[in-house]
């Protein structure tokens, strides 16, 4: 018998056999996978396969079936009369303590992005006197998100490294991926995947920033306030294009009843699972049980291909904490800011990416009138480059699906015979069709989920052949 116990946000998925199930394909499961981009709760794409759960104590037995499990930690929110002060004092004493745990008895390999989870991390590696080997990507003729990472960089004192991710790198790379990620998650995200072997020539361990923007958030606008839970936790959900998609394999497959009333029954019911009342805490909850681990840890293993992996935001410490603080505290990303603001003011004054031409003293004014000279030069450069054939390139999958030879080998993949009998021919062309003549942005998730689908089929159908 083997005893488990589970991270309260898994880094590795672990998986174990149902008693009572046949290994035959769990053809809703998927469904929901192609419409969210990941697998939803225990669900895997056999029936007899199931994902372990966060936070739980399992028995196993030696054939890796489940005897018994029970929960050690539920998400909860219980904020404490507290401070703010205060509240950034526990903030700051318990992320160094971790950073400190897991980056100071060997070199830290630190990917700077131009957001601030992993500004927060510089600032904290920085304060330690930390050893940091720091990099940053950029599309190829995309935003210069390099340009922030080594303005970080240089006021930490921190060795850097900029790389350009390529167009058309998926391609060489796509067997591997699939090994890498077993096709859990699609392919077009992982972006190190382009500069893997650089990475593997670095020393030391990575200290990756995930889960940060969801723990140090609200995550639900001020128009989303008055909706029922499960219609705003829909709306994050739902790829653009994913319900589309699924729907058309759902029809194929002749699953009885609707797909959406059966994603939707699938979410309320693990909604009704978090006994909490507070919306905003309940749908982080939500995310940290179903979303982080079968979409965001997966595609950690890349990095773990090249080096061990630290992940401060994923501590178990910092789950705690996050459920005694105040809402109000941790919405807009308060915590983290003054946080950066104490630390090291230089940092504070580097652009913040999703709100430049701002930083974190003064993103307050990116808003009209003020934000208004910025966004017109921005349009006209956009306009500029575009005329000149070179678009300004915001998105991975802009470098991978776009482009003759890029269709070309996209083509070879999901127009497979094999593969088109699977999921019909119908999805497959009418979802590459909506994205080569309608609208490339709302059918890029639909079209990477096929790609990843196909990868999938062509893997299982060597494994079915050799058995024979």
């Amino acid at each position: 018998m083997t005893n488990l116990q589970t991270p309260i946000i898994p880094i590795e998925q672990c998986y174990a056999i149902q008693k009572q199930g046949s290994h035959t394909m769990d053809r809703k499961a998927v469904c929901i996978y192609v419409a969210l981009g990941f697998f939803l709760g225990e669900d895997r794409f056999y029936r007899d396969e199931v994902a372990l759960q966060p936070a739980r104590h399992y028995n196993l037995d030696s054939k890796n079936q489940i005897i018994s499990e029970s929960p050690y930690f539920e998400w909860h929110y219980s904020p404490r009369e507290i401070s703010f002060q205060a509240a950034l004092d526990e903030f700051t004493d318990l992320f160094e303590s971790i950073i400190k745990e897991q980056s100071l008895s060997q070199s830290v390999i630190l990917p700077l992005s131009g957001g601030l989870d992993s500004r927060t991390q510089a600032a904290a590696l920085h304060h330690l006197k930390a050893d940091v080997q720091s990099y940053s990507y950029a599309f190829q003729n995309g935003f210069p998100e390099t340009k922030i990472g080594a303005q970080i960089a240089k006021h930490c004192g921190f060795d850097f490294k900029p790389f350009e991710i390529p167009k058309g790198y998926l391609w060489q790379v796509i067997d591997d991926l699939a090994q890498m990620n077993e096709c859990y998650s699609d392919f077009t995200h992982p972006r190190q995947m382009a500069v893997l072997p650089e990475l593997k020539q670095m020393h030391g361990e990575f200290s990756l920033g995930h889960w940060g923007d969801v723990l140090f958030d609200s995550g639900i606008g001020q128009a989303e306030q008055e909706l029922p839970e499960l219609d705003i936790l829909y709306k994050k959900l739902i790829k653009k294009g994913g319900l589309e998609l699924a729907t058309l394999l759902w029809e194929h497959w002749e699953l009885e009843g609707g797909f959406e009333s059966y994603l939707k029954w699938r979410l309320q019911k693990l909604l009704d699972g978090i006994a909490i009342e507070h919306k905003e805490a309940k749908i982080r909850a939500f995310k940290s049980l179903y979303w982080a681990p079968r979409w965001t840890s997966v595609n950690l293993n890349v990095f773990k291909e090249a080096l061990p992996i630290n992940l401060p935001y994923y501590d178990d410490r910092m789950c705690r904490f996050i459920c005694e603080i105040p809402e109000d505290y941790l919405a807009n990303r308060q915590l983290q800011i003054a946080y950066i603001k104490q630390r090291n003011p230089k940092l504070a004054k580097v652009m913040w990416q999703s709100q430049k031409p701002y930083n974190l003293y003064n993103y307050h004014k990116n808003r009209a009138p003020w934000n208004l000279p910025y966004r017109i030069k921005n349009k006209v450069v956009r306009e500029v480059k575009t005329v000149l054939g070179k678009p300004l390139v915001q998105r991975n999958w802009e470098l991978q699906f776009l482009g003759e030879v890029n269709d070309r080998q996209l083509k070879d993949y999901i127009f497979d015979e094999s593969f088109l009998e699977f999921v019909g021919r119908h999805a497959v062309e009418t979802v590459y069709q909506q994205f080569t003549q309608k609208d490339t942005v709302y059918y890029a998730h639909p079209l990477s989920m096929l790609l990843t689908l196909s990868l999938w089929w062509k893997q299982n159908m060597k494994k079915a052949n050799h058995k024979r």
